[in-house]
């Protein structure tokens, strides 16, 4: 395991593209797309121009990373795109489904966009990495077909040794069409010094406390092992969903990473809650919950074989669980 991160840092410093037409800490917008059934492809969709209301007044927000460093990315992205079917597909009507995944693969993308549910109802941010920094892996958001999407638009932070951003999708929600930004991030992994998390996660918490947003999500791994991390919500006028709920610090149950790690990390760092919902404005929480525990490759063979071989105890898909947060908007 310890091999395959090494090498995972120097793909990262190798696969950083050279020329990109973004500028660093500014937004950059990007294209959104919707699956043509008659066409068999997707194809770019132009942002909402008017305000467009909808009966819908929920959203549940489903982040979750999933490992890029392991092997055989089909084989597990697979089996966890079947459980967050089984998340959404049991929603009631009234509440729209968000995903947002971290660590994709651009194979993981090809896997995301062939996937007949989700070409059914959901719109998706990428096809492939040209919004990234790097050739590498990034983040991606799936949205719920029925929601009008503003905006679609990311800011690569120029604080950062691994190529991380901040994937912001802008909605309408309710009859009133209430604007609702919704952000995913990927903050710095590792205790580096300096830090660069409370920088990253200042300019994401800029954007979403604008004051055209009536209300907003960042939801995503942030990475949090160090006791800064504790007070980024606090720092930058947040809501952490998990504390709001009465969630402790230190806690089992807050836990999402450690628990599916090799066997050897975990006995070296313990378990933490590096994945997280923060939120602000004019929405009421109505519940969080972790999901993703016990999730395995489909099949028992070589590829689950292997996984095992690499130090984990079980062939998990990743080794973090994911978190949801379900929102309503408050008129």
């Amino acid at each position: 395991m310890e091999a395959i991160f090494a090498q995972a840092i120097k793909d990262t410093a190798v696969l950083r593209k050279s020329s990109v037409p973004w500028k660093l800490d500014n937004p950059h917008p990007q294209s959104y797309y919707a699956f043509d059934p008659s066409t068999s492809s997707w194809t770019p969709k132009p942002p909402s121009q008017t305000q467009e209301p909808t009966d819908i007044t929920k959203i549940a927000v489903y982040s979750w990373n999933i490992d890029f460093m392991l092997p055989f990315a089909e084989a597990r992205m697979k089996p966890a795109l079947a459980h967050l079917n089984r998340l959404t597909t049991a929603l009631p009507a009234t509440t729209a489904p968000v995903i947002f995944l971290q660590e994709c693969t651009p194979s993981d993308l090809t896997t995301i966009a062939s996937t007949p549910w989700i070409q059914a109802h959901f719109h998706i941010t990428d096809l492939d990495h040209k919004t990234w920094s790097t050739t590498h892996y990034g983040t991606t958001a799936l949205i719920d077909s029925r929601l009008p999407i503003i905006s679609a638009f990311r800011i690569h932070y120029s604080k950062t040794r691994m190529d991380r951003d901040a994937l912001f999708v802008d909605i309408f929600l309710g009859l009133d069409a209430k604007r609702i930004r919704l952000c995913t991030t990927h903050l710095e992994s590792m205790a580096f010094d300096p830090p660069f998390r409370p920088l990253q996660m200042q300019l994401a918490a800029g954007y979403l406390r604008q004051e055209s947003v009536y209300a907003a999500l960042a939801a995503g791994d942030f990475n949090a092992i160090q006791p800064f991390d504790r007070t980024l919500h606090v720092d930058n006028d947040l809501k952490d969903a998990f504390l709001e709920i009465g969630g402790k610090e230190d806690s089992e149950e807050g836990f999402t990473w450690g628990q599916q790690a090799a066997t050897n990390l975990r006995e070296q760092f313990g378990c933490s809650r590096m994945d997280k919902v923060y939120f602000c404005g004019g929405v009421k929480l109505i519940r969080f919950e972790r999901f993703g525990e016990g999730v395995l490759l489909d099949e028992e063979g070589e590829e689950s074989e292997r996984i095992v071989e690499l130090g984990f105890e079980k062939p998990w898909v990743t080794d973090h669980l994911g978190v949801v947060a379900e929102v309503e908007v408050q008129v």
